[in-house]
């Protein structure tokens, strides 16, 4: 029976074989390895992904499509939301070859996982920062996603697409443009371009308080036209901050780096 797309879970199939091809060769799938796709769909890209690796365990909250993905031998389906997966949970029971019934308790260490996936565009920024959550047990990331939200990611300080997106991933991943899709590559076809981007954690991230750094940058690319003086500078002095920083600066000129050392500045304080 053929499977509606259903826009409540934002789903678009992809179905360009050469596209599809390209993006498995830059996942480049190894047999043995840990790797979770988010949004499998109708699997065009989980059936080359499984045949390489000879288990992929899938993320589906479509019920319908759950049902279908049960069927095949070498999959381990996890019908939910993927905002409620617990990945660092999910990356022991990988290392035990566990079931998703079974108590992960008795594991010692965790296996790191690859995460792939066509992720729905509505939801695709707080799916990135969940799993940033999560970023100490994931090896890399491969996702499709909307081309001007991965523009985002990946923008350099002073450029128009450097925003609060760039600076909460950039400060954690190593990140890159792979491959430009268009819309005609999927059924139905998205209003928007997309892309393909890759995300691999750094080995040796700096040091911080999350938390503290995801309101700094909110707080400065709150009102991103005008200099920082204005919309971080009274910020900064609710927090007590002594030290020396430009807020003569709006928040799109401000390196990653910098926006660290002022969060591990605060912390020090």
């Amino acid at each position: 029976m053929k499977h509606s797309a259903r826009k409540r879970f934002g789903q678009h199939f992809l179905t360009d074989d050469s596209i599809i091809d390209a993006i498995v060769r830059s996942i480049d799938p190894v047999a043995g390895q840990s790797m979770v796709e988010i949004g499998p769909g109708l699997a065009a890209l989980t059936q080359p992904l499984v045949e390489r690796l000879g288990h992929l365990t899938v993320i589906e909250i479509d019920r319908d499509l759950a049902v279908r993905l049960r069927e095949h031998p070498h999959l381990s389906v996890v019908e939910s939301d993927v905002l409620k997966v617990d990945f660092s949970d999910l990356s022991c029971r990988q290392a035990l070859g566990l079931s998703f019934s079974s108590d992960p308790s008795e594991s010692k260490s965790c296996k790191k996982l690859r995460v792939v996936g066509n992720l729905p565009y509505n939801i695709s920024t707080p799916i990135l920062f969940h799993l940033l959550d999560h970023v100490d047990v994931i090896l890399d990331q491969h996702f499709m996603l909307q081309k001007e939200v991965i523009d985002r990611m990946v923008a350099q300080p002073c450029t128009s697409d450097y925003s609060r997106l760039s600076v909460m991933l950039q400060w954690r991943y190593d990140m890159s443009n792979l491959l430009f899709v268009p819309p005609s590559s999927f059924d139905p076809p998205p209003r928007v371009d997309s892309a393909v981007v890759r995300m691999v954690p750094l080995a040796n991230p700096p040091q911080l308080d999350i938390k503290l750094m995801a309101k700094l940058v909110q707080v400065a690319f709150s009102q991103r036209r005008k200099i920082l003086r204005n919309s971080l500078g009274s910020w900064l002095d609710d927090q007590g901050f002594q030290g020396a920083f430009d807020l003569q600066r709006r928040a799109e000129e401000v390196p990653v780096s910098e926006y660290v050392h002022l969060v591990q500045s605060l912390s020090k304080d």
